[in-house]
């Protein structure tokens, strides 16, 4: 007999009821399930695909009528049909004197349906298998009548032939003629009548073959590279027929199985997946539940088996990195019904080359697989027979698993959701440093506080797990808008505690963390300004979206893991100021100081007490805001390096200038005013309005603040000798004296380090509101130094005829209580100015001479 091609015998069409009449195979039942009904651990459902498979002899023809109504079955495994094959068409083939006729009948008739195969016991060589089939010959597939007829005629004279005890070789040709395995055949005996089925049920003893050749076929296989498989069976058949011997005959079997044809890696579903702690320090338990379903008609018991669990290196052409020792327990597994394993894994201490950085990367083989199931991507573990495999495992069963290393995907499980709240407390501010870099975190406005998240713990760790660190960067939302980027690029210390879950809830772990200048972009100014304007005037509390990416680290009892990119999200209540919150601000001056002047400005040092209503603190490295009074600029404040705490700060020191006539002379006018009023005692207010530099290289920052002024009266100077409730006034007494027509009258300049000088004065002094007294005109210069100081006597012209003077005269020797407007030319440093005064209710002392 010549070594030829069969058909494939595993079609991949999904099998109907064969039609007898047609071309088409009879059906079988593959053994090896390619996927599963069972719910599995990921929530899916795997709808098996079934391989419908036809077992035919070499240059098989179509069926005839004859068997239109018989179904077929389903294919139980290769062996069994590898044995069954070889031996029963050789046995036909080899028996008679008319080769060639009876040869194609044998051929084309011979029908093999196995029903069953089972493993009946494994030994220390192979298995013991029972294997159930079916044989019969078909004239009705035969196309050629003549060659129908001669071999009915033969086979019912014959009527059936049997076979002495036989071991059969199967040899792969296309790997170097590798044995692939042997199978001793008790001996059989096969009726040879047209239509009569022969009922086989034997046990085969089979022993596996060349171990490195079965580890290429299942790499090949399992690459994706096997597009097709060619076994060759050899046999040397002791034939007779009756009692008549028909001599040994040399027999020699080839049969082709496409790739599609081939059964495929059962699909599984994970039905349990629990970690806890192990029993000894530095290791973790791993209990696993499987269920596939087996679509074959095969029974076999699978003893305990160990195994060794591993995941990808750096780059593919590195080892793989063994993680983990798994063992499976006893596996029954029935014909056509789902199968259940249980798999109990064993980590110990992680080895350096899982959790080391690859090169020209700052992640290591465990930070990619576990972002890839955290990101609820399937991940690939490659799953080998064990190194050290249980002492009752047969030396032949651990060879062949130690030699193939099977990828097992691993399904992904998304941590969306799992951070169930997070807050921010006792907030800090930082102001951006102008003089940093742009790529510096100091030119960012910081944040600091302390992070309070809960996050949800899966079901399924019930292991003890402590934060330790943790950093993330982080997108700030507001009404679904992106208001800015939140960058903690430094690790922040952090503690957690693990909360068992009440009724339904699980276990959930409260996570506690003090960030500290936590750099805060701005990327959209007018979103900032929304923020800014229900902060001073909402009344309601605002919610600000977080939703980051962090990284995590966390001590267990393998060590320190880090879990890089857990997505997060929360949000974080900030409250509004309280209603009327600025008013409560109240601005004090406690010092004035001058440090520069020009002929039209003049720089001012001054220290400024305040209260911070709100309960967040700020560090101001540098701002900068225009002083506004009618829409006008009349100069600018500036603070350096202030440290604002909630409630009363003091002596923060501002730097002011003052240069109205910038805006030309509506703008010096405006200031002029504004200075005289102040002096005279008058209620002013400024408005401080921050602008497009106010904190230097940030304009976004700058542009959603520069919608904002805040209006204040300005604060009133304690000046010396001011009792408390008091109004300070400029001029704190007067003397006049009569007969000499001269008064002098007590200067108090806010001013506690410089002196200010009086180039001209023009004033009047009035009684009772409206009536004149005198009129003074002094041109000549004089100093107001710090503090209380006398004035020179200055000449006083009397109004002679008015009631004013008249009270003047009735009060000598006595108090009298006079009103003054007067223009005075004002001279500080460089800095010269033409003001006004009015002053009422001056107490005046009169004097004769």
């Amino acid at each position: 007999m010549s070594n030829g091609e069969a058909s494939p015998l595993l079609p991949a069409k999904k099998g109907k009821e064969a039609d007898r009449g047609s071309d088409d195979p009879i059906e079988s039942t593959p053994l090896l399930s390619s996927s599963s009904e069972t719910p599995g651990y990921d929530g899916e459902n795997a709808e098996p695909e079934r391989d419908d498979v036809s077992i035919r002899s070499r240059q098989s023809q179509p069926p005839s009528q004859h068997d239109t109504k018989k179904k077929g079955r389903r294919w139980p495994s290769f062996i069994a049909m590898g044995i069954l094959g070889c031996v029963a068409i050789a046995i036909i083939i080899l028996a008679f004197i008319v080769p060639d006729a009876v040869q194609e009948y044998a051929q084309q008739a011979a029908v093999i349906e196995p029903t069953s195969l089972s493993i009946d016991s494994i030994t220390t060589n192979g298995v013991r298998a029972r294997v159930q089939a079916n044989f019969q010959l078909d004239g009705s597939r035969v196309k050629n009548d003549h060659v129908r007829r001669i071999g009915k005629a033969s086979t019912w004279v014959a009527n059936q032939l049997g076979s002495e005890k036989a071991e059969i070789d199967v040899y792969v040709p296309d790997y170097g003629n590798i044995l692939l395995g042997s199978a001793i055949i008790p001996p059989l005996v096969v009726s040879l009548r047209d239509g009569i089925t022969t009922q086989f049920d034997f046990i085969a003893d089979i022993r596996p073959g060349n171990v490195e050749g079965m580890r290429m076929i299942a790499n090949d296989w399992l690459d994706g590279r096997l597009d097709k498989l060619r076994l060759n069976g050899k046999t040397n058949l002791n034939l007779k027929s009756g009692f008549i011997p028909l001599g040994t005959h040399a027999v020699s079997e080839t049969m082709i199985f496409e790739a599609n044809k081939i059964p495929a890696m059962p699909k599984y579903n994970i039905t349990r997946f629990n970690v806890k702690d192990g029993p000894l320090n530095g290791s973790m338990l791993a209990d696993i539940s499987l269920s596939a379903f087996n679509e074959y008609p095969i029974q076999l018991d699978i003893p305990e088996l160990a195994f060794e669990i591993m995941v990808s290196g750096c780059a593919n052409t590195d080892p793989l990195i063994i993680v983990a020792e798994a063992s499976t327990g006893d596996i029954h597994v029935e014909p056509l019904s789902d199968v259940s394993a249980s798999i109990y894994g064993v980590i110990h201490d992680l080895p350096d080359s899982l959790t080391r950085a690859c090169p020209d990367s700052s992640s290591s083989p465990l930070d990619m697989f576990l972002k890839q199931y955290m990101h609820g991507e399937p991940g690939t573990l490659f799953v080998r027979g064990s190194s050290r495999p249980d002492g009752d495992t047969p030396k032949w069963i651990a060879d062949i698993l130690a030699s193939v290393t099977i990828p097992v995907p691993f399904p992904g499980r998304t941590l969306d959701g799992l951070i169930r709240d997070f807050s921010l407390t006792d907030v800090h501010f930082t102001l951006p440093d102008p003089f940093a870099d742009p790529n510096d975190p100091a030119a960012s406005p910081k944040v600091s506080g302390n992070i309070l998240v809960t996050a949800s713990l899966p079901s399924d760790m019930n292991f003890a797990i402590n934060v330790t660190n943790v950093r993330a960067t982080a997108d700030v939302i507001y009404k679904t808008k992106k208001m800015g980027e939140l960058n903690l690029r430094k690790w922040q210390h952090a503690n957690s505690t693990r909360v068992e879950g009440e009724g339904s809830d699980g276990p959930s772990l409260k996570i506690e963390s003090r960030i500290i200048d936590a750099p805060l972009n701005i990327t959209d100014s007018d979103v900032f300004a929304d923020v800014v304007q229900a902060l001073l005037f909402g009344n309601k509390p605002i919610q600000l979206g977080v939703q980051a990416l962090v990284d995590v680290k966390v001590e267990t009892s393998l060590g320190e893991l880090v879990l890089k990119e857990v997505p997060a999200e929360g949000k974080i209540p900030i409250k509004p100021l309280p209603h009327g919150a600025i008013g409560t601000v109240d601005p004090k001056i406690s010092s004035l100081r001058v440090v520069d002047s020009s002929l039209h400005s003049i720089t001012l040092q001054a220290l400024v007490n305040v209260t911070n209503p709100t309960p967040y603190t700020a560090f101001v490295p540098y701002a900068n805001v225009h002083i506004v009074t009618n829409d006008t600029v009349l100069g600018d404040g500036t603070i350096k390096n202030v440290d604002i705490r909630a409630g009363n700060n003091t002596n923060i020191l501002v730097t002011a200038t003052w240069s109205p006539a910038k805006d030309g002379p509506r703008g010096r006018k405006i200031g002029r005013d504004l200075i005289s009023q102040y002096l005279s005692g008058f209620n002013t207010s400024i408005t401080v309005k921050p602008h497009l530099d106010t904190i230097p290289g940030q304009r976004l920052l700058c542009e959603a603040l520069s919608r904002f002024n805040v209006t204040f009266t300005v604060p009133r100077l304690r000046l010396p000798g001011d009792l408390p409730g008091e109004d300070s006034h400029f001029i704190r007494d007067a003397s006049f004296h009569v007969l000499s027509s001269t008064a002098t009258f007590t200067l108090v300049s806010p001013l506690q380090f410089n002196t200010l000088y009086l180039d001209f004065v023009n004033a009047t002094a009035l009684y009772n509101h409206t009536e004149p007294v005198g009129r003074i005109l002094y041109g000549l210069p004089f100093a107001a130094p710090p503090g209380k100081s006398q004035t020179p006597r200055l000449p006083v012209e009397w109004s002679i005829d008015s009631v004013g003077y008249d009270a003047v005269r009735r009060a000598v020797g006595g108090q009298l209580k006079l009103d003054a407007h007067a223009i005075v030319d004002a001279r500080l440093g460089n800095w010269k100015e033409s003001l006004w005064y009015k002053g009422e209710g001056i107490g005046a002392s009169i004097h004769l001479t």
